[in-house]
């Protein structure tokens, strides 16, 4: 019974350990579903048929299925029209502008649209180098959560650069026709992943399965064994009572009876006989099965480490190690399933980085990476162990105060605030001070975690409003 309970529990196990890489790969299939939908609404208004294509994307993405076929013809007609749409933009570019001009004492004026089409041309490639170094952001976000391999993860780093730095149309161009490549590629890997994962778990689970019935074997023809011993005994005492009977003669009747239990004898003879070869075979079974175990558990053993690594991988934000938006989502369930129970205060905070879009402009996006890291290492640093923060995204953190009114949590947000903005943040030789905006937001009777969220939300925008480096509790018109 023992036996059967330890590898009930392994069995437990291995599926918990299944479950968890599912997770894993929902995850990342969510941030790579994230990254689509808003790249191809960041894309639209180029063309009708363009605009067509992108909600058809977005439509397959509700669907939760994904046909990896149909998304490469749909990546084709997808680079047809983008190509289209740049044939179309040097051909506007190279037509010669009408011969509109007025002369006026031998003086020639330029016609007007000239100047339109050059601003408009001016802002079409504006928003184009914008819409690219969004995909490359979006690029970087889905690196942070996905694991590729070296190539893959050197040419996603690479194409990242390109899209964040370049002004070249035509190598930008290039570079978003391999974003989804990158994302289908990233899927299949972790597709492929979960996929070994089961074949691994179906094979100990098919050896598991070979020796229960072995074991099972084993004792059906040990019954079996026990039973036609029990018989033959049974009948060897019923011919021997037969015997006393009917027997006058009292040698006979002795003759009868030793021949009888020798029989008897002799069945109990080969039951042994049978029963030492059955031990014998089931110690050679142990044997092999305690080799098995060991391999097993040593696979076991590693396949845990594995997801224990992965969550934590998947749980965190790379760039700052601050829990990310996933592990927010999970703690702050917990602390509002134990505000129900006991209701104890609980507080929620959001905060934004002002002006955090002038750093990354002015200073480029690894002066901004510093920023958040600087940050999120003051923010761990100043809150109490109870407390809880997590960058929710950008430039955006959320944290939780347990069992703290917002009054408290005030004085603990100001005391970051401080901290923050004495940080000696210096780029290219200049001192910059960096502040930042935050609203809190407390659960009350009745509430839900979006309700309470939304309430914090409006709270950080009525702080930026107020001329941002403040902090508003919902509800109060003054920002401190």
């Amino acid at each position: 019974m023992a036996s059967d309970q330890s590898w009930k529990e392994k069995y437990l196990q291995a599926l918990e350990s299944s479950d968890s890489r599912e997770e894993q790969w929902q995850t990342e299939r969510n941030t790579l579903e994230r990254m689509l939908v808003r790249t191809s609404l960041a894309s639209e208004g180029q063309s009708r048929e363009l605009d067509r294509l992108l909600a058809r994307v977005r439509r397959d993405l509700r669907k939760k299925t994904v046909d990896v076929e149909a998304w490469r013809e749909l990546q084709e007609q997808i680079d047809r029209q983008v190509a289209l749409l740049d044939e179309r933009a040097e051909a506007e570019q190279a037509r010669p502008s009408p011969p509109s001009t007025d002369v006026v004492n031998g003086n020639a004026e330029a016609a007007p649209g000239s100047d339109l089409r050059d601003e408009r041309d001016l802002a079409d490639s504006t928003q184009r180098l914008r819409i690219a170094q969004r995909v490359g952001e979006l690029l970087g976000q889905l690196l942070d959560q996905v694991t590729l391999d070296s190539v893959a993860e050197a040419r996603a780093r690479e194409l990242q650069r390109t899209l964040l730095s370049s002004n070249d149309w035509n190598e930008l161009r290039e570079g978003l026709n391999h974003v989804a490549e990158l994302v289908i590629k990233a899927v299949n890997r972790s597709r492929g992943e979960f996929e070994a994962f089961l074949k691994r778990l179906d094979e100990r689970l098919a050896l598991l399965h070979e020796h229960f019935d072995e074991q099972s074997t084993a004792q059906m023809d040990r019954l079996s064994a026990s039973e036609t011993l029990d018989q033959e005994i049974r009948e060897g005492m019923a011919r021997i009572g037969a015997d006393v009977r009917d027997s006058e003669d009292l040698n006979q009747l002795k003759a009868s009876v030793s021949q009888h239990l020798s029989s008897i004898g002799d069945a109990v003879g080969r039951f042994r006989d049978k029963e030492t070869d059955r031990e014998k075979v089931m110690s050679d079974q142990l044997r092999a099965m305690q080799e098995k175990i060991a391999v097993m558990e040593a696979h076991s053993e590693q396949l845990q480490s594995e997801v224990r690594r992965e969550r934590e991988r998947a749980m965190t934000d790379l760039l700052t190690q601050l829990p990310n938006r996933e592990a927010w989502q999970e703690r702050l369930s917990f602390e509002f399933n134990r505000w129900q129970r006991y209701r104890n205060e609980l507080t929620i905070g959001l905060l934004d980085i002002d002006l955090f879009k002038r750093i990354n402009d002015g200073y480029g996006h690894k002066a901004g990476d510093r920023v958040l890291q600087l940050i999120s290492r003051e923010l761990k640093a100043g809150l109490r162990t109870t407390d809880y923060v997590a960058r929710y995204g950008g430039e955006e953190f959320v944290l939780l105060f347990p069992e703290t009114g917002p009054d408290a949590a005030l004085v603990a947000m100001e005391k970051l605030r401080e901290r923050i903005s004495k940080l000696p943040f210096h780029f290219s030789g200049e001192p910059v001070t960096v502040t930042f905006s935050a609203g809190l937001a407390a659960f009350k009777r009745g509430d839900s975690e979006e309700a309470v969220f939304e309430r914090a939300d409006r709270a950080l925008y009525l702080a930026k409003d107020a001329g941002r480096n403040c902090i508003n509790i919902e509800g109060e018109d003054d920002c401190q």
